[in-house]
């Protein structure tokens, strides 16, 4: 039967440029609907030039319609399409109170003690997302006022732009506050003189007791000539670490006791800690909460955009703020981004990789950046994610899977696929009447991508064509049934052992083994094959032979060897060498 006379085709075809048109302003691509059929119908591969005159045809038509009439025939016929479409637009909410501001501003002011993990993606891609969208200014701050603790890393900080760069988040502005010590100093001898701070010489467990009493420490009541006489002896050394601490006063009767004098600045011995960038030039600190919020008055920052952990913090801060006379930003706390399954400690991560557990920053088995970049996960995967769950106060749970799906829909339009036999096991196929010419698209519903080419020629009296396939489906096949090699031919299974597979030709057509839902596997052409190693997410090897087209791959290539999963090519030599990602 003609291909113009199938009324089952041409209504394939009419859904798919409907659909098509809908999403292109009214005008379906006829290019564009040659891969999508042939995805649907690989029957149909040897009469591409004839379906190629009937998607010409069904275009054409779909075109003569106005949009309305295409969209309207869309929603009647196949509404769930619509739905889809309508549910993947997710947008961020408005910034509270935005107009209020001439530009708005934002940061994400990470700690350079390690590398960053999908837990910061939030804050990192919220922040930098509302920046552009209001035509703001995006901030990057190092907060590493702790070479004690929470020790910076001088690598941490070049790594750390890299990610940003990665993400596709534009910096507007850097700063870093170790740098910025003698600022921090100005504004709390400003506290100090105005009665609004003091420095405490109290042990740690006698204040804890006296504050959870409600009550003021001893030191707190001395005169602000007192208090600047203690502070000028901070500054000059005359305390060693632990025996005082700068505190800002608040109510005494706060419901929070975290929140009743909060500590400030505290004195570290730089000598035996140094810091990684400014070594022992300082000895007196400021902890999170002096630093972060004269920063944030300084930096001109109109949006705080962090998690609920902080809701504590802007609480203690405010009292900063007033004692300065300085209207706090708007602070947006967003809930808990769980991610069941990933390795998230950073502390635990700079060990492991110290200790050897982990190859490096970039492990397969972490939830770095690094390692996720290396395994083929897109950044655009993680940003629709990140979009999707937006800034809900509300904890939220995900799993692997969830950004494996964002990811896969990304991957799946962009990656070329190669057949990839992991455990190689010889098949040997007998009777095989002429010479093939296997053409392999690139891409199933991109036929302008091109082709891999093979040529499976029979040798000897019993014309036979010798293959590697994976040893998981040499297992799997039964004596006596009939499989497919894609995109080739039918073969017989004939007989089996544990290092080869002997079977016989059966027929050609796809149509056939079709109708029985036979098995398809891939294949590589003894001959073709080109050694591969494939690094999975535990860190374990799989081992087997990819075809020789890979050798043209470039490194940071992202490909789907069919059947397997997506992998990202690591390197070409002898062999090569890919991560993989997923399904």
């Amino acid at each position: 039967m003609a291909l113009e006379n199938d009324n089952d085709l041409k209504e394939l075809i009419r859904k798919a440029a409907l659909l098509n048109a809908v999403s292109h302003d009214g005008k379906a691509q006829a290019g564009a609907m040659v891969g999508k059929i042939l995805g649907e119908r690989a029957d149909l591969r040897a009469k591409v030039k004839e379906l190629s005159g009937v998607i010409n045809t069904v275009v054409g038509e779909v075109n003569s319609l106005s949009p309305a009439e295409q969209k309207a025939i869309v929603e009647e016929k196949w509404p769930e399409t619509q739905k889809k479409e309508k549910a993947e637009e997710k947008k961020l909410h408005q910034l509270p109170n935005a107009d209020k501001y001439k530009q708005i501003v934002t940061r994400f002011s990470p700690n350079p003690d390690c590398v960053l993990h999908l837990g910061s993606a939030r804050a990192i891609l919220l922040s930098h997302e509302y920046a552009r969208i209001y035509n703001g200014k995006f901030i990057l701050r190092f907060e590493d006022t702790d070479p004690k603790i929470k020790r910076p890393s001088l690598i941490f900080y070049d790594s750390i732009r890299a990610d940003l760069k990665w993400l596709g988040c534009k910096i507007d502005e850097e700063y870093i506050q170790s740098d910025r010590l003698p600022i921090y100093y100005e504004y709390t001898e400003r506290l100090i003189g105005e009665g609004n701070a003091y420095v405490c010489e109290c042990p740690a467990e006698e204040f804890h007791n006296t504050t959870l009493a409600k009550q003021a420490c001893p030191c707190r009541n001395l005169s602000a000539t007192e208090q600047l006489e203690r502070w000028h002896r901070m500054l000059s050394g005359g305390y060693k670490e632990g025996e005082a601490v700068v505190r800002v006063k608040t109510e005494l009767e706060h419901p929070n006791p975290a929140v009743r004098d909060w500590p400030a600045l505290r004195i570290i011995d730089t000598k035996k800690y140094p810091h990684p960038r400014v070594g022992s030039k300082y000895i007196l600190w400021p902890l999170y909460n002096l630093a972060a919020g004269i920063d944030d008055h300084l930096m001109g920052m109109t949006h705080i955009i962090r998690g609920k952990e902080h809701y504590t913090n802007m609480i203690r801060q405010k009292y900063m703020y007033q004692h300065l006379g300085w209207e706090y930003p708007e602070a947006i706390h967003y809930g808990r981004l769980k991610i069941t399954g990933a390795f998230l400690s950073k502390s635990k991560i700079v060990q492991g990789v110290k200790d050897g557990s982990y190859e490096g920053y970039d492990d397969p088995r972490l939830g770095t950046f690094a390692a996720l970049r290396k395994r083929g996960i897109t950044p655009e995967a993680i940003k629709k994610m990140i979009i999707d769950v937006g800034i809900k106060p509300n904890d939220v749970t995900l799993s692997w899977e969830n950004l494996f799906a964002y990811n896969r829909k990304i991957l799946d339009a962009t990656s070329n696929r190669y057949f990839f036999v992991p455990d190689p096991v010889a098949l040997k196929v007998f009777g095989v009447p002429k010479i093939f010419q296997a053409k392999l698209p690139l891409h199933p519903e991109q036929p302008e991508r091109g082709f891999r080419e093979y040529t499976v020629a029979p040798e000897g009296d019993e014309k036979a064509a010798s293959f590697w396939v994976s040893k998981k489906d040499s297992e799997t096949v039964e004596t006596g049934k009939v499989i497919r090699l894609m995109e080739l031919f039918n073969i017989k299974i004939e007989g089996k052992t544990g290092s080869e597979v002997t079977a016989a030709f059966a027929s050609e057509s796809y149509d056939e083994v079709r109708k029985i839902k036979a098995q398809l596997i891939q294949w590589i052409p003894k001959g073709e094959e080109y050694p591969c190693q494939v690094i999975m997410p535990d860190a374990s090897v799989t081992e087997g032979y990819a075809e020789a087209a890979c050798k043209k791959l470039k490194p940071d290539t992202i490909i789907q060897f069919e059947r397997f999963g997506f992998t990202r090519v690591n390197e070409l030599n002898q062999k090569i060498v890919t991560y993989y990602a997923h399904k």
